[in-house]
Parts: structure tokens; C-alpha cells; sequence
């Protein structure tokens, strides 16, 4: 079975907790991932920032309940069932999801608070309708959907970072791979490519004295120009002639099955990095990108509305 979303956790955590008793959110992991008889695979699948995903739809299902009075915190992680929500419950409802919320002032006014945010949001971006944005909210968790915008714009600013790649110069590519490798922290170097370069267009200086090398080559292709088989053999017979163990093989294209093989049987330590690769990477270490928005996510400080 597939993990389930947010909304479809509802009704069996309602159920569960209709014991009166206060239950605390690994209580309520087990309870659903055996309701809903989750795999051990299934139980570890993470977002990108590290939280389980069935964790995190287990959380946002009580922030929705409880903004709707049918559940309450009871202490930090805790929750247990409000007279609401046994009336809910008394009710025998198919489901419960975000319309059935909708009958609750509460509830309507938080998705008042919720949506006047998003189209805050769209009015200055116009990046989207916003019924579509309304419709992404109701679906997924509040967490989901900014991992998948993120998701999106990265996978954008990538494309984008590619094609101005590939309009550039060789040496300019050669270049943004010094300066990438550089960022990553591998040391020193500069760019020795020129033509009849032996399949060499630049060195990594590990230690000052420069002992320990890494010799990287860096190809400006096309979508359609993927590495030959060719090209990598001369770059690890370059390694071999210069007594060098490392090697970094970076391109804006692919590396096809027969030219990954080379490098299998290679006793060189040699890294491929394609073209998708590449760009996240260059995102990840700051080359070529600047950051434009930065988000900060907000909680309650509880410590605060104490009154002394």
C-alpha cells in the first residue's frame, strides 16, 4: 500500500484517539502505519529536509483537526480527542478531509488566514492561478507543497543554467568547473586545457605542495553529444602517464552505458558528472546562481504567554 495523504489520515487517527486518552506522535506513527499496513520502506521514505513523510502527514492531519476543534494538544507532541470530535465521530462520517472542515468557523477561519498568505504570495509573483495554488494546498501537506515549488524552481533555474552553458565558450566552461571544484573545497588549480591537451583541461591541487592532484576535463556538448567511450579512455591514459589516481570527467550532455564501462573497469578514481548532475551541483555550492528569497518558517514560542 502507498503511503496515504494527509487527508485521508484523518478519520482512522480520530478513531484512535476517540480512547479519551492523550496519545503522543509516535503513538500515533504506529497506530496509522499499521492501519494502513505500511511497508518498512514505505515507513522510512523521507522529505528532502530529513522528516518522515508519514510522520509529517500525521502532523499536518492533527493541525487541520485541531484548527477545527475536533482534537487538542494536551502538552508538546500529545493530543487526545475533544467533545467535537466524538460528536464527529457519533455522526459516522465516510470521511473526514478538508470540505467536512469546512463546516467549522474555526476552521474557516484559519483557511481565511492560510489563503490570504497564498494570495499574497500570487499577487506578487503571478507565477500561478490561484485556484490551482488552492487546489495544490488541499492536496498535499503545507510542507510537500513548498518542497515541490522548490523542487520546481530548481529544476527550472537548472534547465536554465545548461543552456547558458552551453551558449558559452569551452574555455568559460572550463572555468566554471575550476571554480565549482574549488567551492567544493577540493583546493587549488588551474585550467591547462588547450589544444592536443591529451584529455587533461585543468588540475586540483590537494595539498599546498601539490603531491596530490586531481585532473578534471570538461565538455561543452549539446543534449545530443553524449561523451564517446573514446574520449575517456584517453582521459584515464592521461591519469596512467602522469602517475595520477583521480580524475573528475564533467559534461553538459551524458554519459552513455559503453562510456560508464570504461570508467568500471578503470582502477582510476574518476567521477562522471553529467549535465543534470552538474547543475545541481552548481546550485548547491552558489556558481553561476544568486539567492533571491529566503523563507523563514515560524512557531509559537509557548514560553512566551507565560504569565508570571
Amino acid at each position: 500500500m502507498t503511503i496515504p495523504d494527509f487527508q485521508s489520515i484523518m478519520l482512522p487517527l480520530l478513531e484512535y484517539l476517540n480512547d479519551e486518552k492523550e496519545h503522543s506522535h509516535r503513538e500515533n506513527i504506529d497506530h496509522i502505519c499499521s492501519e494502513f499496513k505500511l511497508t518498512e520502506k514505505e515507513k522510512q521514505e523521507t522529505l528532502q529536509n530529513g522528516q518522515s513523510i508519514i510522520g509529517n502527514r500525521i502532523s499536518w492531519a492533527k493541525v487541520y483537526m485541531s484548527k477545527a476543534g475536533l482534537i487538542e494538544s494536551t502538552r508538546r507532541g500529545f493530543y487526545r480527542i475533544t467533545q467535537r470530535g466524538k460528536a464527529v465521530l457519533n455522526e459516522k462520517p465516510v470521511e473526514v478531509n478538508i470540505r467536512y472542515l469546512k463546516q467549522f468557523p474555526e476552521f474557516l477561519e484559519f483557511q481565511a488566514i492560510k489563503y490570504a498568505t497564498i494570495k499574497k504570495e500570487q499577487d506578487t509573483t503571478n507565477s500561478k492561478d490561484f485556484t490551482q495554488i488552492e487546489t495544490e494546498a488541499e492536496n498535499i501537506t503545507p510542507d510537500e507543497l513548498m518542497e515541490n515549488g522548490f523542487n520546481s524552481i530548481q529544476a527550472s533555474v537548472g534547465q536554465e543554467l545548461l543552456t547558458k552553458l552551453r551558449s558559452n565558450s569551452p574555455s568559460f566552461f572550463e572555468k566554471v568547473v575550476l571554480d565549482l571544484l574549488s567551492n567544493m573545497g577540493y583546493g587549488e588549480g588551474k585550467v591547462t586545457g588547450k589544444t592536443g591537451d591529451g584529455g587533461v583541461d585543468g588540475l586540483i591541487s590537494q595539498d599546498s605542495l601539490g603531491l596530490d592532484k586531481i585532473f578534471f576535463q570538461a565538455k561543452r556538448f549539446g543534449e545530443d553529444t553524449p561523451v564517446s567511450a573514446s574520449m575517456l579512455r584517453d582521459f584515464v591514459g592521461t591519469l596512467e602517464v602522469n602517475g595520477v589516481s583521480k580524475g573528475v570527467f564533467m559534461t553538459t550532455s551524458r554519459f552513455p552505458k559503453d562510456a560508464e564501462n570504461v570508467i568500471s573497469r578503470s582502477h582510476k578514481s574518476i567521477v562522471l558528472v553529467d549535465g543534470p548532475k552538474l547543475v545541481k551541483l552548481m546550485i548547491d555550492f552558489n556558481i553561476g546562481v544568486s539567492t533571491t528569497k529566503t523563507y523563514e518558517i515560524k512557531r509559537i514560542d509557548s514560553d512566551y504567554f507565560i504569565e508570571e
